[in-house]
């Protein structure tokens, strides 16, 4: 026999269980807007900080606007307070562009030349600047290049598999003093969740098995830690031809 005090609880569980999906869906949708714009305002005010230091007051938005105006001083009692974000960031853009113009001319390479030779001749900025400089060529001046395809390899050990990325055949002294039959290519082994950290190793061709999935699908699957699963069925259709193909 039930009563109407059994009836309740589960008409409000029901209730709380609609409102807590509805919350969570609300998390989902604006969470990762909130932090995409949270992120884009934080870098947009460390640029302004960075950049407006080495502009002169009477040069920066607030001292323009109220030259314009007439007003002489931040004394002035009609004087008003301006702050335009973003700004230090267009001046920032400019600045580098027309840095970048002048160092691919004559007098700007030989300018560059000059001030590095007296960089190598001081002990400790030497080492700084080098490094930072090698740092900055990597990351900037080969921002085209991009992994080949997506990959499995057996990790740490036989029959552990990772996902890995393919970035180039493997060259140089590597390439001669570890020479296979097949050939070497080297793979990027990405980290869980942060795939910005990892391991770069090399693989014997015959032993990385290329994915069908896009190199995006595949960071996708290491961020989440195997949650976000894009399109299981061809990923596993694909690793299946190949070990079919290599046995």
């Amino acid at each position: 026999m039930t009563t109407p005090f059994d009836k309740e609880p589960t008409k409000r569980s029901g209730w709380l269980a609609g409102l807590r999906a509805s919350f969570l869906t609300g998390i989902v949708v604006i969470a990762p807007v909130g932090l995409t714009v949270w992120l884009i305002w934080t870098v947009i005010g460390w640029v302004d900080g960075f950049v407006w230091p080495f502009v002169p007051d009477s040069y920066q938005p607030e001292g323009l606007i109220n030259r314009f105006l007439g007003n002489e001083s931040p004394a002035d009692p009609n004087w008003i307070n301006v702050n335009i974000r973003g700004v230090g960031v267009i001046v920032f853009l400019l600045f580098t562009l027309l840095v970048g113009w002048i160092a691919k001319g004559l007098i700007g390479r030989s300018l560059i030349r000059f001030a590095e030779g007296l960089v190598d001749r001081t002990p400790v900025v030497r080492s700084i600047y080098s490094g930072i400089k090698q740092i900055a060529e990597t990351v900037f001046a080969q921002s085209e290049r991009s992994f080949e395809k997506a990959c499995l390899i057996e990790y740490p050990r036989k029959g552990i598999w990772a996902i890995a990325f393919i970035s180039t055949d493997t060259r140089g002294e590597v390439a001669a003093k570890a020479a296979t039959m097949g050939g070497m290519v080297s793979v990027f082994v990405p980290t869980t969740p942060n795939p910005t950290s990892g391991f770069l190793l090399f693989f014997p061709k015959e032993d990385v098995i290329e994915l069908d999935m896009s190199i995006e699908d595949a960071a996708k699957l290491v961020i989440s830690a195997g949650l976000v699963y894009p399109d299981g069925e061809k990923a596993k259709k694909a690793v299946e031809s190949q070990l079919k193909a290599a046995s």
